[in-house]
């Protein structure tokens, strides 16, 4: 049996107060009802509160885009998984390409926030892919193997199965390119492979792994017809309402 299908927005650096409220209005108007996918938007943390007020009594979930792995402590700019949990998050998005290139993400500082978000109670949203370098050279299949070994390194099988992967070909995030559904489709073979061999069949058929690279209206359906794409993380297309319910609803 399929997995259910899972789309989270991500909002990256992205609206205001006033225009996260008006968002999240629009999209629980388009999708907020909808009952047989998962749906969550990840707005930045100046606008979690106010997000949550608004999708409160819909379907909606509300996501983090990163977080620390400390439970406290003097880590200026860095907020932790109990101050999440008290405005409402259920996801947190983790070692996201943006992350990774610009933030000094590592495999390591990947698990470490996985680990602290299984702990509280929360769901990680862990990402990986390459880069249009490492896939044109050969080493695509090194680089992903890698990230998800690390980023998995020490977790049990029960909780990694309450994690969802995002695959994000780092070459089509932002650019309009977008990978293939035969390309997405088996990228996600090859994690489901990986997650086989540390934790078995069972958690490897039941982890979900989303598509997250340039996933938009037009190509959603074809995208999510694939046998291992069980949903996708969203960018650009998840700050316009009628574009993000295109993908949650796709014709």
């Amino acid at each position: 049996m399929a997995n259910r299908v899972f789309i989270a927005g991500n909002w990256k650096m992205n609206t205001t107060l006033d225009e996260a409220r008006a968002l999240a209005k629009d999209v629980v108007e388009a999708v907020g009802s909808v009952g047989d996918v998962d749906v969550a938007v990840c707005p930045p943390y100046t606008n979690l509160q106010a997000v949550a007020e608004v999708i409160k009594d819909s379907n909606v979930k509300l996501g983090a885009q990163d977080v620390h792995w400390e439970e406290k402590g003097a880590f200026t700019g860095k907020v932790s998984c109990a101050m999440l949990k008290s405005v409402g998050v259920t996801y947190v998005i983790i070692g996201h390409s943006e992350q990774r290139s610009y933030f000094n993400e590592t495999d390591e500082t990947v698990n470490k926030k996985t680990k602290a978000v299984l702990a509280s109670g929360l769901l990680p949203i862990v990402c990986v892919g390459e880069t249009l370098e490492e896939r044109k050279s050969g080493s695509m299949d090194a680089v992903i193997e890698k990230q998800v070994k690390g980023a998995f390194g020490g977790i049990s099988a029960e909780d990694a199965s309450k994690c969802t992967v995002a695959y994000e070909p780092v070459w089509a995030i932002g650019t309009g390119e977008t990978a293939t559904p035969q390309q997405a489709n088996e990228a996600h073979i090859f994690i489901r492979k990986i997650i086989s061999e540390l934790f078995g069949k069972e958690t490897a058929d039941t982890i979900r792994i989303q598509y997250g690279g340039s996933m938009k209206p037009g190509n959603a359906k074809s995208l999510l017809e694939e046998s291992d794409v069980d949903g996708g993380l969203i960018g650009g297309a998840a700050l316009k309402a009628s574009d993000f319910a295109g993908i949650v609803k796709p014709k």
